[in-house]
């Protein structure tokens, strides 16, 4: 394991710059509704995998620094949403509670729509549910892990 300071500071670097995400999406969302031009939900999709993918890389840097190890094969990133709901004995709590996890779920499939469909086939509606409930999934995602970056400076 190294240095919990230097992960928890990078921990909350991350979710800095996934608010950051979160906030041009719920613009983008709300521009394509009130506008009509469905060019915004290309963006909105882009969008939603950013945050999924910013939030991966977060577990993936908890994953290699606390527990030595990030799944791999092509189930891996269902692995790392396991492994983070999951308490490593003797290194760490759980990351995440179950409830985030099947929230955060959502956004890992819509991940691998983005990347193998057509901007144009994206249904509006489906984006604008995953949109809804960011709010919600970024507010807890926020909670849990700055409560595990406090774990981390505990350690230090």
């Amino acid at each position: 394991m190294s240095d919990p300071i230097a992960l928890s500071s990078r921990i909350r670097g991350y979710l800095t710059e996934l608010e950051r995400v979160v906030t041009r999406t719920k613009l983008l969302a709300e521009k394509a509704l009130t506008s009509g031009d469905d060019g915004y939900w290309d963006g909105v999709a882009l969008n939603l995998h950013g945050f999924y993918c910013g939030t991966e890389r977060i577990f993936e840097d908890i994953a290699r620094t606390m527990d030595g190890s990030i799944p791999s094969g092509s189930e891996w990133h269902i692995s790392i949403l396991v492994q983070m709901s999951s308490a490593i004995v003797d290194r760490r709590p759980p990351v995440i509670s179950s409830t985030l996890h099947q929230k955060l779920d959502e956004y890992r499939g819509f991940r691998h729509v983005v990347r193998n469909v057509y901007a144009f086939n994206f249904r509006p509606s489906r984006l604008n549910e995953l949109v809804t409930e960011l709010s919600n999934c970024f507010s807890l995602l926020k909670q849990e892990l700055y409560s595990f970056a406090d774990f981390l400076e505990n350690l230090g």
